[in-house]
């Protein structure tokens, strides 16, 4: 009765259930993902990967060590998936322009893969990732991860397309500012030495830890923080854009080490069954004011939206807020919060001639109280076992980073670029 297989375990506490992961990234975005995945049931690291041995790849791997989860160190992918014969999936946050080599590799050696976006800073690299899951069979989820969070997946699934709340949908605003930051640092007692960085595609220390801002590594703003923004404007509207027109530039940094722009906005327009929707959004790196959100707009209200639970809220437009009443009693809309006091004379609230009175706002009642990439991954691992379908398949984040590119070709061109529907297929 007490044998290990009647109680659900296998050889070494390994639980049917369990699946043997690898990190391959072991940076600041390697992990935030290891640390939420740290918080599951049923995921057991076997082996990390980076090329930074000395600080990256030993801080991580101890740290497994710490928590139970005996694991091989690499330096070199290839080696780990020649030695590793147990894993089922692996999780990559490298550098944008290895994702396409290290997944299709990864999905060629019979794993799972969740990669962390955007998918790729090449539209051929998309390509042969999505070729490659679709030869192998194996999933492979996109790290857009807005798409797992339940407050993105209640407005989306209940307030837009159920109850469509906002009414025809005309314009879409999205933002993501940050304050000027000096570039990224490391020990001094931990370089990486030069022969190890050119072979894995770096000219110094310095372009290893700031790649987003060169050309070949990263893909610009657009494509490092529009990526989780634009996939959302694609997302909710249900539809790529037909049309993008851009202007960026370097306004604050030095040009010899920030290749990339510093400052971003652009429209993209949009054909919905509804109608055209104009969306913008900007990115700048020399200030943080307003943080990052999207706004959707209608012609009966405004959804604002953002990761950060400080934002979240909905606002009537054309109709008298008391018609929404019902959704708060249904559960789709928390009370409203009203609004601070306007001046207001003897004949009451003063008004110009051009404005109309905001209704209070309306909160949403979803938060995420996890990590905001544990959904994600979560969706990721039950897809693996079969009890989900991926929320961001390889199809949904190559219509992704075809628009985010085109957005960087229409800075280049200094015109507007039209989008052929046979862009977003593979």
């Amino acid at each position: 009765m007490l044998a290990p297989k009647v109680l659900g375990a296998t050889e070494g506490g390994k639980k049917p259930d369990d699946l043997n992961v690898a990190l391959i990234g072991a940076g600041v975005q390697g992990q935030v993902l290891l640390d939420a995945c740290l918080k599951m049931e049923g995921v057991r690291f076997k082996a990390v990967c980076d090329i930074w041995e000395a600080y990256n790849q030993k801080r991580v791997s101890g740290q497994l060590n710490s928590v139970g989860h005996a694991n091989n160190p690499y330096v070199d992918y290839r080696e780990m998936l020649d030695q590793e014969k147990d894993l089922d999936a692996v999780i990559i946050a490298t550098p944008d322009f290895s994702h396409a080599e290290h997944t299709v590799a990864c999905l060629r050696a019979g794993l799972h893969v969740y990669c962390e976006k955007a998918m790729s800073n090449t539209v051929e690299g998309a390509r042969k990732m999505v070729q490659a899951a679709r030869e192998t069979g194996k999933l492979l989820q996109i790290g857009h991860q807005r798409r797992s969070n339940p407050r993105y997946l209640h407005c989306f699934e209940g307030l837009l397309q159920e109850l469509e709340l906002l009414g025809r949908i005309t314009n879409v605003y999205g933002q993501w500012n940050r304050s000027v930051q000096p570039d990224i640092g490391w020990p001094k007692k931990y370089p990486i030495d030069e022969a190890t960085l050119n072979k894995y595609g770096y000219k110094s220390m310095h372009q290893f830890k700031n790649w987003r801002w060169f050309k070949g590594l990263g893909g610009g703003l657009v494509v490092d923080l529009g990526a989780h923004q634009i996939d959302v404007f694609n997302w909710f509207l249900e539809t790529p854009p037909r049309s993008v027109t851009a202007r960026a530039g370097t306004h604050y940094y030095d040009k010899k080490t920030h290749e990339w722009y510093d400052t971003v906005m652009t429209v993209l327009e949009y054909e919905t069954s509804a109608g055209t929707v104009s969306a913008y959004y900007q990115a700048i790196t020399t200030n943080g004011y307003g943080g990052y959100y999207e706004i959707f707009m209608g012609d009966k209200g405004s959804l604002e939206i953002s990761e950060s639970a400080g934002r979240g809220n909905v606002y009537p437009d054309r109709i008298h807020p008391t018609e929404w009443e019902r959704w708060v009693r249904l559960g789709y809309l928390k009370e409203p919060v009203a609004e601070e006091a306007r001046e207001e004379t003897e004949e009451g609230v003063l008004l110009d001639v051009r404005e109309t009175v905001v209704p209070p706002s309306y909160k949403l009642p979803v938060q995420l109280n996890h990590p905001y990439h544990k959904p994600h991954l979560e969706n990721f691992f039950k897809a693996i076992r079969g009890e989900a379908e991926l929320n961001c398949p390889p199809e949904v984040g190559y219509q992704t980073v075809v628009t985010l590119l085109k957005v960087n070709e229409a800075v280049e061109a200094g015109r507007t670029l039209d989008f052929k529907p046979e862009e977003f297929v593979v």
